[in-house]
């Protein structure tokens, strides 16, 4: 199934950022008191009436910005507008309507997106009474909430999933490896996927953020199927848009969700950066395995770069994620590009690896031997046996004598020991700790 995307936007400081952290349930998103403190958009899925959704957290919308960096922070905003299937539109009940908020309101109506209007601060009768003036606002129906204290957030929420339009399965061949091609604007993403490919069946351009529409490519390697989903440059003939389009990585949060294995490329010029190790951040949430891609490496020579401190430092910014394949290629000169496949598909064979619960055990008991779990207040932690649940992405679940005693340094150590001895790189792992005797 697609996740749903739903943006949280608004004036500065009205308490989109409060929402979105209540909603997530950790604090993600930066909050203050000064407004404009939320620059970019922040991601993260959450669960609601057992339906997975894509939140995303958005600077202040301002009508009319009065500097470039509220400018950028506008189009971030409008780009979440964009990219949404439904919006929830905040208003500060302090403040009461204001002529920001009514040209806000006016361009989310040209949307014509569901809208669904939240009043915050409401956080007491007297204000939640004041919440009716927003009707003038020709929105809808307000809702009274308190996003600090968390009142009518469940009422939102539910309104929210009412107006999503109805969850849709995607149809894609059992077994076949399913690869996004993800990145920043103009990193050659889509000369990448031709130079994969053997032929032009992407539109390749200068300028960023050429891509906007996209679909699925099944192309044949070895006798085996690849889908490349909703990937960077994929697009049908004859639906390309005059200008430059505004990248939007929201196109990559969905073609993350469907993907087995994802390629996230950079460049030479920029080796890798926040927006990179951010991207990145999101595979690793998501669980998929991930190959580095560093394109346009013919440019090494005249940016005085070389792959030994290039490696060094993607891996220097990618500590939470261990062992992912590196490759410096050219799509221009198909310099390399062999490599792609070879090692999605070899990333893809790790994540579907399984192993014997014998082995298993002796191995943690191992690892535990040689370096014991701290103790908390006298106790300890007891590992009785561990078993892998499940592949794609490989789970184990250690049965223990309290979980409670875990720490997050040990659970870390483990995870590191289990890759040295099974391999695993290029996939997060999933290990999950439970009270023996417990289901």
């Amino acid at each position: 199934m697609t996740k749903p995307i739903v943006a949280i936007v608004g004036r500065p400081n009205v308490g989109k950022s409060t929402l979105f952290n209540r909603l997530v349930g950790k604090r993600l998103a930066i909050v203050e008191d000064l407004p404009g403190t939320t620059r970019d958009r922040v991601y993260a899925d959450i669960s609601w009436r057992d339906r997975e959704i894509t939140l995303i957290d958005t600077g202040g919308l301002e009508p009319r910005p009065e500097s470039s960096l509220r400018q950028k922070v506008k189009d971030q905003a409008e780009a979440a507008i964009e990219e949404a299937e439904a919006i929830i539109f905040m208003v500060d009940v302090l403040e009461g309507v204001t002529i920001p908020d009514s040209e806000v309101a006016e361009a989310l109506r040209r949307s014509q997106k569901p809208i669904v209007l939240a009043v915050n601060k409401a956080d007491n009768d007297q204000r939640r009474t004041q919440a009716f003036q927003f009707h003038e606002l020709g929105i809808g129906q307000p809702m009274a909430i308190s996003a600090h204290h968390g009142t009518g957030v469940a009422d939102l929420m539910d309104e929210v999933g009412d107006r999503l339009p109805p969850s849709t399965p995607t149809v894609e061949e059992p077994g076949m490896l399913k690869i996004a091609i993800v990145g920043r604007p103009n990193v050659g993403k889509s000369m990448l996927l031709n130079a994969i490919l053997g032929q032009e069946r992407a539109i390749v351009s200068d300028a960023p953020g050429t891509t906007r529409d996209a679909i699925d490519t099944v192309f044949e390697h070895d006798g085996e199927s690849v889908l490349f989903i909703d990937t960077a440059g994929i697009r049908r003939r004859g639906r390309i848009e005059g200008g430059v389009e505004r990248y939007s990585v929201m196109r990559s949060l969905r073609a993350i969700s469907r993907a087995d294995v994802v390629v996230l490329a950079t460049e030479a010029a920029g080796v890798i950066t926040a927006q990179d190790a951010h991207i990145a951040g999101y595979i690793h949430q998501a669980l998929k395995g991930m190959v580095l891609v560093v394109n346009k490496w013919d440019l090494a020579g005249e940016l005085e770069m070389d792959a030994v401190n290039c490696t060094l430092e993607i891996q220097q910014r990618l500590k939470f994620f261990p062992g992912v394949p590196i490759l410096f290629v050219s799509a221009l000169l198909e310099m390399g590009i062999d490599q792609v496949l070879t090692e999605a598909k070899r990333v893809s064979l790790e994540r579907q690896k399984r192993l014997p619960t014998a082995l298993l055990n002796a191995e943690i008991g191992r690892i535990m031997a040689a370096h014991s779990p701290p103790s908390l207040r006298g106790r300890q932690l007891k590992v009785s046996y561990v078993t892998q649940a499940e592949i794609s992405p490989p789970t184990f679940v250690f049965f223990v004598n309290d979980p409670k005693l875990l720490h997050f340094s040990y659970q870390r150590y483990l995870e590191n020991r289990l890759r040295e001895a099974f391999g695993f790189s290029g996939i997060p792992l999933r290990l999950i700790f439970k009270r023996k005797g417990r289901g």
